[in-house]
């Protein structure tokens, strides 16, 4: 039980811990010609924390719900009340203006009822012409490049001479996250397309090498074809129960993209759920009244830098040594910590609870940052002090086999936990601390203070805070420890062994990261986006993928169409998971120098992806085809093994 004198005394304990400015990556130090403003600037906890409304339909019949969902340029309250708006993008309903934000609205779904979206891209001003990009493009990486046009989009492009890159339309393709989709409703990097502009630049790509081919692969499937400036995707709906969340996804942008602000959470529920009051609740619904409290609430964490106009800070470029690049185009960057906390579109806010049980969907929605989070009641002491446990009962991919409390919950970029944290015992009239102790640049596994040091408790240490008051009524739902969640078969018998890497290369002063394959010694084999496809499963089979990683930081490796198991980790990858890990899920931390085990079961045909999820890597050629062929197809070498030839120790390749 949680007393007022343990919340006290955790509070009044602690010291300062050693601090590394935000900013820092593996390769050096971000740097942009305009200053971010000073974090320590800004007030902390005088914002209420904006729940995500649900998103309006436009139709909704016995087959399905339909949505048109448009991406649009608007201005939002991100910073404090009495600080400069920040101009943004989001995702909204365009049969509904009031619905944009960052974050977008909520998709509700249920399973085994099919949603339909037209994705729109309305990156237009109020003449419709086309605005550019909110940030600094690099456009000599190999990206959608619209202006090559159709010989040369989806290649490296060239600098124009524009001290910010690429100006011209901006490409868009949404992925939903974690969600079993058919390959023309997976957002496909090479399937994006430019708003229905009025100026598009005649010599100009209007979409990507992919989007003719689903588009008619969708018309064949539906008889409905996909209008300029959108593509219309059908989700089936046809998994567990869980957590998803939909994002930009076009190739080389995507870093750019997400982080101007286009993302948005898809519940997907019903199914085998619990019953009816069983969890905290309720969620967003789009029927709610004004007054509606909520007790499931997603909240995506993000980090962001803004200026002292309120604008949004992304640099421009990297400095080696303390020197950059000089003039020129913007050049990628490796890897970015930004210097504030986000939750739901506004910094560092404040949520009142009651005394009683919160379900919380945890999204760490950051482009390069790892995060490990508590509840303390001291803010800024370090090592934090947490005072409550985080019961973990979800994944990515759904409910775990039991709930498993947490004193801190790691999350990787794009990774989610679905949690519970109790209120009940709290005295009325306390203040805790959702706390942050990854570390300020990229991550490399480890203890917070001992093998790194964590986020500045100032600032990027600090996410959320809880002000607690009394209960008013009875909370219907089970305690955590005494739930009993669903139970779910775990994938069957395996017939290949896929033995893959993760590396790292030096380019251009910096350390570029890539996939690839391991050859007939057992060293990394790098490959980049266009070389020939190596990951192609049969339809049907399951396999089982052995991650070696070869380079000195944590990989958040996704893989587009499947939840996986985890079956190990460490040097062999036979030590067993922990009990947050025993779910299913789309991404998966592979660990410096360790090999990552995971079992995926493929039954979609068609063209798909495997990336990292650090989005400056995945940006950069961290990103390979995965294909799924029909029975009969040829597969590919790829040092790995089918059949009665999986090798040496690979007996137990079945269990897991």
């Amino acid at each position: 039980m949680v007393t007022r004198r343990r919340l006290l005394a955790a509070g009044a304990t602690g010291g300062a811990a050693a601090l590394i400015p935000a900013g820092w990556a593996a390769s050096g130090r971000a740097f942009a010609a305009a200053a971010p403003l000073d974090p320590r600037d800004i007030p902390k906890y005088v914002t209420a924390l904006r729940i995500p409304p649900a998103m309006p339909t436009v139709a909704t019949d016995s087959e399905r719900d339909t949505y048109e969902i448009a991406v649009r340029q608007f201005r939002q309250q991100i910073l404090p009340p009495s600080w400069p708006r920040t101009t943004v993008w989001g995702y909204g309903s365009t049969a509904h203006p009031g619905s944009f934000g960052y974050p977008a609205p909520t998709i509700m779904a249920r399973v085994g009822r099919p949603v339909r979206v037209t994705w729109v891209n309305q990156l237009v001003d109020d003449r419709g012409d086309y605005l550019p990009h909110l940030l600094p493009v690099d456009p000599t990486l190999h990206w959608a490049n619209p202006a090559g046009g159709i010989a040369h989009r989806d290649h490296h492009g060239q600098w124009d001479g524009s001290p910010r890159g690429y100006r011209g339309p901006v490409p868009q393709v949404v992925h939903l996250h974690g969600a079993h989709s058919t390959q023309e409703s997976d957002g496909h990097a090479e399937a994006w397309y430019l708003p229905a502009a009025r100026d598009l630049p005649p010599d100009f790509a209007v979409s990507g090498s992919a989007y003719r081919e689903f588009r008619s692969r969708f018309a064949e499937r539906s008889g409905l074809r996909w209008a300029p400036g959108s593509a219309t995707f059908e989700y089936a709906n046809d998994q567990r129960p869980c957590t998803l969340w939909y994002h930009d996804h076009t190739l080389g942008l995507t870093r750019e993209n997400v982080y101007a602000g286009p993302a948005g959470f898809y519940l997907l529920g019903g199914g085998d759920e619990l019953p009816e009051g069983t969890l905290p609740g309720p969620a967003p619904a789009r029927d709610d009244s004004p007054n509606t409290a909520h007790r499931d609430i997603p909240l995506l964490i993000q980090d962001r830098s803004f200026t002292a106009d309120g604008d949004l800070h992304y640099p421009e470029r990297y400095s080696i040594g303390g020197s950059s690049q000089g003039d020129g185009p913007p050049v990628w960057v490796p890897g970015f910590s930004a210097s504030t906390m986000v939750v739901n579109g506004r910094t560092w806010p404040t949520l009142t609870v009651r005394r009683r049980r919160y379900r919380f969907r945890l999204l760490n929605g950051c482009n390069s940052r790892f995060l490990l989070l508590s509840v303390a009641a001291n803010a800024t002491a370090r090592p934090a002090r947490p005072v409550l446990p985080v019961w973990q009962i979800g994944s990515d991919g759904g409910f775990l086999p039991e709930p498993v409390p947490h004193e801190q919950v790691a999350l990787g970029p794009a990774q989610r936990v679905d949690a519970i944290v109790d209120f009940t015992d709290v005295p009325a009239g306390t203040e805790l601390y959702l706390v942050n102790e990854g570390p300020d640049g990229m991550y490399g596994g480890g203890r917070p203070g001992v093998d790194f040091a964590p986020a500045d408790p100032r600032t990027t240490g600090q996410v959320l805070r809880f002000v607690v008051t009394d209960a008013t009524g009875a909370d219907p739902s089970v305690p955590p420890e005494h739930l009993r969640l669903p139970a779910h078969p775990r994938l069957g018998p395996a017939q290949r062994v896929r033995r893959l890497s993760l590396n790292e290369r030096s380019s251009g002063g910096s350390m570029v990261m890539l996939l690839g394959v391991l050859d007939e010694r057992g060293r990394g084999l790098p490959l980049r986006w266009r070389d020939p496809v190596t990951e192609q499963p049969t339809l049907g089979d399951t396999e089982i993928w052995e991650v070696r990683n070869f380079t000195r930081h944590v990989h958040p490796v996704h893989l587009h169409q499947v939840q996986f198991e985890l079956l190990g980790r460490g040097h062999s990858g036979r030590s067993l998971p922990g009990p947050g890990d025993r779910g299913r899920m789309d991404t998966v931390l592979a660990y410096p120098w360790e090999v990552t085990r995971i079992k995926a079961h493929f039954d979609l045909p068609g063209r798909y992806a495997w990336h990292c999820h650090l989005l400056e890597h995945e940006d950069n050629e961290m990103m390979r085809p995965l294909t799924v062929l029909p029975r009969g197809g040829a597969a590919a070498g790829d040092g790995g093994s089918s059949g009665g030839q999986l090798g040496p120790g690979t007996a137990s390749t079945n269990s897991g």
